[in-house]
């Protein structure tokens, strides 16, 4: 088991930043891939970046790629997404998911993870 609390999340204008955290509590933090999803008003929850179990071996949606980093620092139960560059486009609800068993072809897939936060607000204003 293992709960998730996302923060960071707020109001920026188009183009500024914003980093996001996610600190998981429960056992054995480095034994789960990680990831962000984001869901926006009427739309489906969308894969946006996952990591691996060390931290090594990223990946992201394209609509993200090169505006957005995921990383993890195992010492401190945490995943963090700075997002840079951002648009209002990336306006949603950001999620964090945790899962020990995720398929690599599936990453990207939200059924893929049984561990979610209870999301943060990402605005961005144009």
């Amino acid at each position: 088991q293992v709960q998730l609390v996302e923060s960071g999340g707020g109001l920026v204008q188009a183009r500024e930043s914003l980093r996001l955290s996610c600190v998981a509590s429960g056992r054995s933090f480095s034994s789960y891939v990680m990831a962000w999803f984001r869901q926006a008003p009427g739309k489906e929850r969308e894969f946006v970046a996952t990591i691996n179990r060390s931290g090594a071996g990223t990946n992201y949606a394209d609509s993200v790629k090169g505006r957005f980093t995921i990383s993890r620092d195992n010492a401190k139960n945490t995943v963090y997404l700075q997002m840079n560059s951002l648009k209002p486009e990336d306006t949603a609800v950001y999620y964090c998911a945790a899962d020990d068993t995720v398929s690599l072809l599936k990453r990207h897939e939200p059924t893929e993870y049984d561990y979610w936060g209870q999301g943060t607000q990402v605005t961005v204003s144009s």
